[in-house]
């Protein structure tokens, strides 16, 4: 069927019903008895749930990582200091390493 033809159908039968003024008995409190029936879906509460239970997986895994990192043996017994475990010690050097170098006085000229 031509949804042309049936669009037209459609309305020339709905212009051919007279409007009424009646509406019908309770109408307003049925719609508002449906509207109220529906659940309404929260997006943050799906959020706030996947956080919470993310929350206990990564408190764990940072216990762990403390527990680790605080009962790990040093540099200065296990290798008798030939290893470094001074992390900020290293990133300082590394960082402060084009500072102490000096350009050649004869480089300027």
């Amino acid at each position: 069927m031509n949804l042309d033809d049936l669009q037209r159908k459609l309305i020339k039968a709905a212009r051919a019903n007279p409007l009424s003024e009646q509406v019908p008995l309770a109408f307003e409190k049925r719609i508002m008895a449906v509207l109220k029936g529906r659940q309404v879906i929260d997006e943050w509460a799906f959020w706030a749930r996947a956080l919470w239970r993310a929350a206990a997986p990564c408190l764990v895994i940072m216990i762990l990582l403390a527990a680790w990192s605080f009962l790990s043996p040093t540099a200065s017994t296990a290798n008798a200091g030939s290893v470094s475990l001074d992390v900020a010690q290293d990133f300082e050097n590394t960082v402060l390493a084009a500072a102490d170098q000096e350009p050649a006085a004869e480089s300027f000229r």
